[in-house]
């Protein structure tokens, strides 16, 4: 398992930033991203909220055992609102997406 700070300094490299940019857009200090990225200290769960949002991931992303970010908040958002359907949509959902996942799975063995 990834510990936090790595998946901070992965996740702000990604973005291209400095400790500097990304404490500026969490309203932190500098140091202390230097601190969380060397697990020396653990952010509080508003400040690791904070760094979710900024990198549009999740906090069990953040703070857990995911192994990706594929579960980004719009995936989430979406999973949740999937509980509005209808039986009989949410089928009709599951046919069309098995269709697309076993197509994309095909594609990737003869690729």
């Amino acid at each position: 398992m990834a510990k936090i700070g790595n998946k901070i300094t992965e996740l702000r490299k990604q973005k291209g930033w400095s400790q500097s940019e990304l404490a500026k857009q969490i309203n932190a200090s500098r140091e202390a991203i230097g601190k969380y990225e060397r697990n020396e200290a653990m952010p509080s769960v508003e400040t690791a909220k904070n760094i979710a949002d900024v990198f549009d991931v999740s906090l069990d992303y953040l703070v857990g055992d995911v192994l990706k970010p594929s579960f980004d908040k719009r995936m989430i958002e979406r999973l949740e609102d999937f509980e509005l359907l209808t039986e009989e949509d949410k089928n009709h959902l599951f046919a069309l997406l098995d269709a697309f996942l076993r197509d994309a799975k095909a594609k990737k063995a003869y690729a």
